[in-house]
């Protein structure tokens, strides 16, 4: 029996993740190279769904496997764990799952695991689903296990949100999330897909148009990335320092002269070609470390920090991120700094990350000694539940990626 293109992508991509360290993002489009649109998406589907519920496909494999899994070869481990995703959390043939996996491990050359490798799935074909069901999540760690987070997170949410609301974020974490783009407003054209009534400029999509977006009429870009980006308030006429500016969604939504630092050679090159591509002529780019910018580059009216974080809000998408997210209070409340003594007098600082943590969030900002402006009373259907000065957007209840957005003013 032959693999099917989208396992065989699926499986090389979590070979990948969890072999060499590699982001997933960066991992897949290589592995799906030449599939078509249909099997491109199955392979995401079960790639992403495998590296997202590796803990709990990793239990089921020992409870029902008998058989430790960080003992067990690299390729094997792999194909078990696509297998168990399948038989798990999807609704796939159970032969397909069982037989295609197997053919896995034939194809990776380990013909003397082959015969363990189909007894071990069709236990699960049989066990694993009834497993899953009994997985209690009473408490913090019951939970990161059932729902396949590391234990520091479910604690995190556990302290900070309660039991329901940790539980409902860890559960929507686990599945897709909105699909949506900005319009850009600097061309001209037709954008197809339904307009938000909360952000405007924002449109959900069933699929990102890839003519669209090579035409630079749209940029993906979630809700909450968005209402970040419309927070920083710019207006024409005014100097804006993105000190964290790639991708480049935010540094090409803000109006007037924008400069775009980017620490990273080949990442800066990235977002100049972005800001082309959608016509941003007022973004220059400079390839620079924010932390060591020049002496004399100061005296803006306003600046983005969109800083670098444990990016605990945006799980649905980035899948390994859980499995290696750490957060970053320091280099945060640095770049806070960098960005208070690069603004004048009366400006503004736009504070943002994606992620759901106190201490990469109020804790940050309370630490500045900035004023804070009162954001929640402009956009308060996303203000925060404990701190309503600061936005905060959540994925179970805002269906959009986790944010938290603060603007302070220098006094």
């Amino acid at each position: 029996m032959s693999v099917s293109p989208a396992r065989r992508a699926a499986f090389d991509t979590v070979l990948r993740v969890f072999e060499d360290d590699a982001y997933a993002d960066r991992a897949f489009p290589s592995a799906a190279r030449g599939l078509d649109e249909r099997d491109r998406a199955l392979a995401q589907r079960l790639a992403y769904g495998t590296i997202q519920r590796a803990r709990t496909l990793d239990h089921g494999i020992e409870a029902l496997g008998r058989r430790p899994v960080a003992k067990l070869d690299a390729p094997v481990r792999a194909a078990l764990r696509l297998g168990a995703y399948q038989l798990g959390f999807s609704e796939v043939a159970v032969h397909a799952a069982v037989n295609e996996s197997v053919e896995l491990v034939r194809a990776s050359g380990l013909e003397r695991a082959v015969s363990f490798a189909n007894a071990v799935l069709r236990r699960l074909a049989l066990g694993l689903r009834e497993l899953l069901d009994s997985l209690p999540e009473a408490t913090p760690r019951e939970a990161a296990l059932r729902h396949s987070y590391p234990d520091w997170v479910a604690e995190l949410w556990w302290r900070g949100l309660g039991a329901e609301e940790a539980l409902a974020l860890m559960r929507a974490q686990n599945e897709p999330l909105e699909t949506v783009v900005r319009r850009n407003e600097r061309k001209a054209g037709e954008v197809a897909g339904e307009p938000d009534h909360e952000i405007p400029g924002a449109f959900h999509v069933e699929r990102v148009d890839e003519q669209a977006l090579r035409e630079g009429l749209i940029w993906p870009q979630s809700r909450a990335s968005q209402l970040a980006g419309l927070c920083v308030g710019a207006r024409e006429g005014e100097l804006t320092l993105d000190l964290c500016a790639a991708p480049g969604g935010k540094a090409t939504q803000i109006a007037g002269e924008v400069t775009a630092v980017e620490k990273h050679p080949g990442r800066a090159r990235e977002l100049e070609e972005t800001c082309h591509r959608l016509g941003a002529g007022n973004v220059y780019v400079l390839n620079a470390d924010a932390l060591e910018l020049p002496a004399d580059l100061r005296g803006f009216d306003r600046a983005l920090v969109d800083a670098p974080c444990s990016g605990l809000g945006v799980l649905a998408s980035r899948p390994d991120l859980r499995w290696h997210a750490k957060p970053l209070p320091d280099l945060q409340r640095a770049l806070l700094a960098v960005a208070a003594e690069r603004v004048r007098p009366g400006g503004t600082i736009l504070y943002s990350v994606c992620t759901i943590s106190a201490a990469e969030n109020e804790d940050v900002v309370d630490a500045s000694g900035l004023e804070i402006e009162q954001l929640g009373e402009e956009w308060p259907q996303f203000a925060h539940p404990r701190r309503p000065e600061f936005l905060l957007t959540l994925p179970h209840r805002d269906r959009t990626s986790g944010f938290f957005i603060s603007r302070l003013r220098r006094s």
